[in-house]
């Protein structure tokens, strides 16, 4: 093949800057005894620039017809990972096509060197997808870029006595024999990475808005974990009313939470739901807290997603100040006690991370995450609370829907603060050496 497109360094082989996708309709079928998918995805797309070839990501699924705007392309390839379409006709810049991929197979996760394994995964008795940061194209043809935010149709076709979870709201249940088929709008742009499905035989609890948490939950949970669920996630509803206070209303329909029978690692993050395993049901803070963090990305992550992986600390360091901040409200220790604990411990340990750049191989190193929560409480401190909670509510009221970078938070802070940040700002994000909070 002709040299291909990356669109993010830290994500090497994946994205197509020449086009976006608009809208994702994704018709899929899945038989969990054979752990085969068959997939039909139409995605409204639009130029970026003038082009004959667009090119998708999409890994270890066979291609079985391709069309643009209804008719098949002048030819297209399927290798490593990649869909290349040579078109017909150049299409010009700005102008709308439709893409339409039909594909099927055996999914399962894909693996990066440094980065593990992300995308669909059979569990003992159902699916998970972990798409964080390159496992959407294990499920469906897409421009895997973490700026390319579109609205998301799901329709999810499996045997009827199984649930099914994906982003967004419930719309439709068809019982069609012995499947049934689940669909899942999602209107709200959302990046590739953020998309999911879950699938389990799972109880289905929901709660619905009240005066004091005004936001639809829903909990898909196994039968018998009814009481666990209870314990570790008794003060949710809590936690998004004092965040939609703290950071801007929540910036979705609903949230739902799904608990396989399997335990993960890591609750999963994706855009209107997060995902835990069976082992995080328990009371401990240090459950609890993951709890807060996963609901704190609906804002930070999903509602306002970065541009490129270089800026995850946007993601992860609001999300790990959310949990310190949850703390103090619940009644735990402060958000200064939990900064002065995890600058102490970040102290002891190497000195060697750029929170602004910190390179593909360390972008989920845990220093990220504390570092980053650091620098916010240090920004709090500096310019004081009513600026610091104004400013988390502008960035969420104004980037809502789209992408952003440092360099968009730090001209933020500056504006709404009206004090000069530019010397805070280097210490914590382009130097290595750790500074003392103020």
């Amino acid at each position: 093949m002709p040299h291909l497109p990356t669109a993010d360094p830290y994500l090497p082989g994946h994205g197509d800057p020449s086009w976006s996708a608009e809208h994702y309709d994704l018709e899929l079928d899945y038989d969990l005894a054979a752990n085969r998918l068959s997939g039909t995805a139409t995605i409204t797309a639009v130029a970026a620039e003038e082009t004959g070839r667009v090119v998708l990501d999409l890994a270890r699924l066979a291609v079985q017809k391709v069309y643009v705007d209804g008719r098949a392309p002048a030819k297209y390839a399927h290798r490593d990972h990649r869909l290349v379409l040579t078109l017909r006709r150049r299409i010009p810049a700005g102008q709308r096509f439709e893409i339409t991929v039909r594909y099927a197979g055996n999914p399962r996760p894909l693996v990066v060197p440094h980065l593990g394994d992300a995308g669909w995964e059979e569990l003992e008795d159902g699916v998970i997808v972990a798409g964080q940061p390159h496992g959407a194209p294990t499920w469906f043809p897409c421009n895997d870029r973490c700026d390319d935010k579109a609205s998301y149709r799901i329709a999810v076709t499996t045997a009827a006595n199984y649930t099914v979870v994906a982003n967004g709201v419930l719309t439709d249940r068809i019982r069609r024999g012995s499947g049934e088929t689940w669909v899942h709008r999602q209107d709200e742009p959302m990046s590739p990475y953020l998309a999911t499905v879950q699938i389990g035989r799972y109880t289905l609890l929901d709660e619905a808005p009240t005066q004091d948490c005004p936001v639809p939950t829903r909990a898909a949970i196994p039968a018998d974990a009814v009481d666990g669920y209870a314990k570790a996630f008794d003060r949710q509803r809590e936690m998004i009313a004092y965040f939609s206070e703290a950071f801007g209303p929540y910036p979705f329909p609903g949230y739902t939470v799904v608990v396989t029978d399997d335990d993960l690692e890591i609750p999963l993050e994706s855009q209107s739901l997060s995902t835990f395993g069976r082992n995080f049901l328990t009371s401990d803070w240090s459950e609890v807290r993951l709890v807060a963090h996963e609901l704190a990305h609906q804002w930070f992550g999903n509602a306002v997603t970065m541009a490129s992986l270089q800026h995850i600390w946007l993601h992860e360091g609001f999300a790990c100040y959310a949990e310190w901040l949850w703390s103090e409200e619940a009644g735990h220790d402060t958000a200064a006690a939990h900064a002065a604990h995890h600058h102490a411990r970040l102290a002891k340990l190497p000195q060697d991370l750029l929170l602004a750049d910190p390179g593909p191989e360390d972008m989920f190193d845990d220093r990220i995450y504390k570092r980053g929560a650091l620098t916010l409480h240090a920004l709090r401190l500096t310019v004081g609370d009513e600026p610091f909670f104004e400013l988390l509510k502008e960035w969420v009221r104004r980037h809502t829907g789209g992408t952003v970078t440092t360099a968009d938070f730090e001209a933020l802070a500056g504006e709404v603060s009206g004090a000069e940040l530019g010397g805070l700002f280097d210490v914590w994000l382009r130097k290595k050496e750790l500074p003392a909070l103020p």
